[in-house]
């Protein structure tokens, strides 16, 4: 589900055929009711807010057979809500919420992959005259001529994917985010290299989430020295593909534009090439001088190494303008013993400062904090 307008636990296993297995107990009440799936008798939008717009491939009581075409019926400005119908759909580039089966929506051993059953994806990846953010299946930006996009975009159990490649194909992006605020709630993001973008002008807000990712990094940042980005990830699981770094982030001078991952875990995917000759992941190198990037109490397995962060490809050391730091990490790639210099071990009073509030400087409106377990 899309909506243009706390934290729960996670326990990890693998099933019998190695698939990731995330207990994430969390839905939203205020749009529940209309992600249910129906009978066949009953209006799917039973439950919706008025005027949402209902899309399936499928069922021929829906306002819209594709994503796209639902958007593209958008006027400019406003709000909206649409329901998108159980199935496959070939990028879009704004979503929304996702449908759910009553019969799994609940199930206390269900997660974000295993619960959605809505899954949009591209194949795209960068090649002559293909840019990265070109790449991405979710693109959330300002509309020609705006200087700034949606102020409240929401997404509810969706899986966004870039299938171009099972490999690190080149740069393959799931979401490019520019100019927005932007949030999601039981999803699911899916690629090989540079899974998630936050760019210029963006704040995100991801909880209740799994990011896949390999080569490169999971999560990065791009932007200019006069604009503003930051992303939090709160209880998230960061199924690492394994090697490169989770982040590459660029950060600007006197901001707090960084990565802020908080009550998460790292773990290897189960997907990962038990063969590659690269035994594990960083936790981020900088993509600039002035790179921030923050883990709070944050589960790390073996797949993390121990320097943690490394220097820019071909640098020699990491710059001391950058920010990097941890604050109880555990698991056993948590140990800060062999960290590099540059990462700063935070204390509980330090600690205490990086808060979602004080990250983007008060309480943000276009978050939904009544998403809960």
């Amino acid at each position: 589900m899309w909506d243009s307008r706390d934290e729960t636990s996670q326990y990890i296993s693998l099933t019998d055929d190695g698939s990731l297995v995330v207990q994430i107990q969390a839905l939203s009440p205020e749009y529940v009711a209309c992600q249910l799936q129906e009978s066949a008798e009953t209006s799917p939008l039973t439950g919706c807010p008025e005027g949402t717009l209902y899309v399936s491939p499928t069922d021929s009581r829906a306002n819209f057979q594709s994503v796209q075409a639902a958007i593209d019926s958008l006027p400019q400005t406003g709000d909206a809500v649409i329901l998108i119908g159980e199935g496959e759909y070939l990028k879009g580039s704004m979503l929304g919420d996702g449908q759910l089966d009553p019969s799994t929506a609940y199930d206390s051993a269900g997660n974000a992959s295993q619960r959605n059953i809505v899954h949009i994806w591209d194949d795209l990846y960068v090649k002559p005259g293909v840019s990265d953010p070109d790449t991405a299946t979710l693109i959330i930006s300002p509309s020609s001529g705006e200087s700034f996009g949606n102020t409240d975009f929401r997404a509810y159990n969706i899986d966004f994917e870039n299938r171009a490649a099972n490999y690190a194909i080149s740069q393959a992006l799931v979401t490019a985010i520019s100019y927005a605020n932007a949030s999601f709630y039981g999803c699911t993001f899916a690629s090989y290299q540079d899974t998630w973008l936050t760019s210029s002008g963006a704040y995100t807000y991801v909880v209740d989430s799994i990011i896949y990712g390999q080569a490169d990094c999971k999560l990065r940042s791009l932007g200019t020295a006069s604009n503003f980005w930051n992303s939090w990830f709160q209880n998230v699981i960061l199924a690492n593909r394994v090697s490169g770094g989770i982040t590459a982030w660029q950060g600007t001078s006197g901001t707090k534009n960084g990565a802020y991952i908080a009550d998460s875990q790292i773990i290897r995917s189960p997907d990962a090439n038990a063969t590659t000759a690269i035994a594990g992941c960083y936790l981020g190198r900088p993509w600039n001088d002035l790179a921030i990037t923050v883990y709070l109490n944050t589960y790390m397995d073996e797949s993390v190494l121990p320097e943690g962060f490394i220097p820019w490809s071909g640098g020699s050391s990491i710059p001391d303008t950058t920010f990097y730091a941890e604050f109880n990490s555990s698991g056993p790639g948590g140990s800060t013993s062999a960290r590099v210099a540059q990462d700063h071990i935070l204390t509980s009073e330090q600690a205490s400062s990086f808060t979602l509030e004080e990250v983007f400087d008060g309480i943000p409106a276009w978050i939904d904090f009544n998403y809960q377990a």
